[in-house]
């Protein structure tokens, strides 16, 4: 196992070479919050700075810790190629549509219906361990270009709005989420 302090030119090719990234979050209670994420919804700004694009789901747990607590952790494995498991460690914050820097963080991504959130992790710690344990997969596909992104392209934007007042306002804890 290798810690730093931040992302190397090698560890940010590791990370663009993922279809998938995991996205780890806690309040200072509850429950801990784990989400698998995909398509094009990472971008590495920095040595030190990760954001990523939040699409829409059935829970907003990751916007809901971080107004308790700025904690994050995104974890990356190799399932094709060499074994390498990372993860980047850092405080991170929750920006929504309509608030001051939502349309300067959104410019990095291509536009996606059901955009929810851009999570801005400051990273303050790395480490890459062995990942051996991981299984080899090959990935065929994401799904979200053929099952999520049109669900909310026919909702519309109104739609996509009562949707996030339904379902994504509150945690599973009942803790606000900023929506």
């Amino acid at each position: 196992m290798a810690t730093a302090s931040k992302l190397n030119t090698t560890l940010k090719a590791f990370i663009a070479a993922q279809p998938l990234f995991f996205v780890a979050t806690a309040a200072p209670d509850g429950r801990v919050n784990l989400s698998p994420k995909g398509l094009d919804s990472l971008r590495v700004l920095s040595d030190t700075k990760i954001i990523w694009l939040n699409l829409s789901g059935s829970g907003n747990e990751t916007a809901s810790h971080l107004r308790e607590h700025p904690r994050m952790t995104l974890m990356f494995c190799a399932f094709e190629g060499d074994a390498r498991i990372l993860r980047v460690y850092g405080k991170a914050k929750a920006t929504h549509p309509g608030e001051l820097d939502w349309a300067d963080l959104l410019y990095h991504f291509p536009a996606m219906a059901g955009s929810r959130q851009v999570f801005e992790l400051e990273i303050d710690l790395v480490q890459t361990s062995c990942g051996t344990g991981v299984p080899l997969m090959q990935f065929s596909a994401q799904r979200g270009p053929t099952e999520l992104l049109p669900f909310y392209e026919d909702l519309g934007a109104d739609g996509v709005r009562a949707y996030w007042n339904r379902k994504n306002a509150v945690s599973l804890d009942g803790k606000k989420t900023g929506i």
